[in-house]
């Protein structure tokens, strides 16, 4: 059941354009940067985030895709399916010596975070892992920190954060729901 809408599409526009800001000025510039988003809604927030930076700075920057699917520690806890879907990634070019920026939609727990870590370094060395999240909802279970937030949103344990974003739900907003225990 939803209890509150906490961002409206105009809003994430805003979160998203700041972010972009913060990675050039932290990186200054986006020499050597490589955005990969995390499957599903972070491949579209970072293609967003490569549009904004390539409004500001002219050039742009390199976008993969990573699917985490066999790097999690709880598909036997997620998945009632045999054998889970891997839709595989997409990085086009090589991570090794780059400072890749993951992006994903909310950073709750860290185990995601964590996978696509193990699944970027089984592709090489990157010189520098940074993480932008539209949505930081605490409640981290393993010692993981974005470096680039669009909106802090302190959650109970008992609600969930959807977001929801045009590209794959034809709507975009990020609501606050409370978690319906089966």
């Amino acid at each position: 059941m939803q209890k509150a809408m906490v961002l409206d599409q105009p809003a994430i526009r805003r979160s998203l354009t700041r972010i972009a800001h913060e990675i050039i000025e932290k990186n200054k510039g986006i020499h050597n940067c490589l955005l990969v988003g995390i499957r599903t809604r972070g491949i579209y927030l970072a293609n967003r985030l490569a549009k904004k930076i390539e409004e500001i700075e002219g050039q742009s920057v390199p976008v993969g895709e990573l699917d985490i699917t066999l790097y999690r520690d709880d598909l036997t806890y997620k998945s009632n399916r045999k054998e889970p879907q891997v839709k595989g990634s997409d990085i086009p070019t090589d991570v090794t010596d780059r400072k890749v920026i993951l992006v994903d939609d909310v950073l709750f727990t860290g185990r995601t975070v964590r996978a696509a870590m193990d699944a970027l370094m089984d592709m090489g060395r990157p010189a520098q892992i940074q993480l932008a999240v539209l949505v930081d909802r605490g409640h981290r279970e393993l010692p993981i920190r974005a470096d680039y937030v669009g909106k802090n949103i302190p959650t109970s344990i008992h609600e969930k954060i959807v977001v929801e974003l045009e590209e794959v739900d034809q709507h975009e907003r990020v609501t606050i729901h409370e978690r319906i225990e089966n």
